[in-house]
């Protein structure tokens, strides 16, 4: 969990994606927005820490999954309640070593899942079905990721 008033009103997150054999490396969160959703493992940056890092610590937190850095995929901006910037850089990892397991204070359940999972379950999130490619966002569109988090302003841009 996060302190708010620490975080000021600009906030720097990460997620990362691994893909192995055709899965992507999912997890549903027990708090939040994405409570009950299947997201990509994700988080804050802490101070001293570079945006890769944070996406290589948040999945091995999250997951058990040690992984490294390949490539950008994307980035989501956003405004909550009108005053708080809220972003993120989605990175592609690839898995190093690790085994398998939910952080169990945090993350309800945490898989591998396939592209045909993923579309047929009505709990993937927002961020899935737009890497996917079924929606699809630029400089000139906003997605509504759902009024449960306040968003004012919602972009994802994919970078592939």
């Amino acid at each position: 969990m996060f302190n708010k008033t620490k975080r000021g009103k600009v906030w720097i997150a990460a997620a990362g994606l691994v893909i192995e054999d055709g899965k992507w490396l999912l997890v549903k969160k027990k708090y939040g927005g994405l409570k009950g959703k299947w997201s990509i493992p994700a988080g804050f940056v802490d101070e001293g820490e570079t945006l890769d890092a944070a996406a290589v610590r948040e999945v091995y937190e999250e997951t058990g999954i040690i992984a490294e850095a390949v490539s950008v995929l994307g980035v989501r901006t956003g405004v909550l309640n009108e005053e708080i910037s809220d972003n993120m850089v989605i990175f592609l990892l690839k898995k190093t070593g690790g085994s398998l397991k939910a952080a169990a204070e945090e993350i309800e359940d945490a898989v591998f899942m396939t592209e045909e999972e993923m579309r047929s379950s009505p709990d993937a999130s927002l961020m899935i079905h737009f890497f996917l490619g079924e929606k699809t966002g630029d400089l000139h569109s906003e997605l509504d990721p759902g009024s449960i988090f306040g968003y004012t302003s919602y972009k994802l841009f994919d970078t592939r």
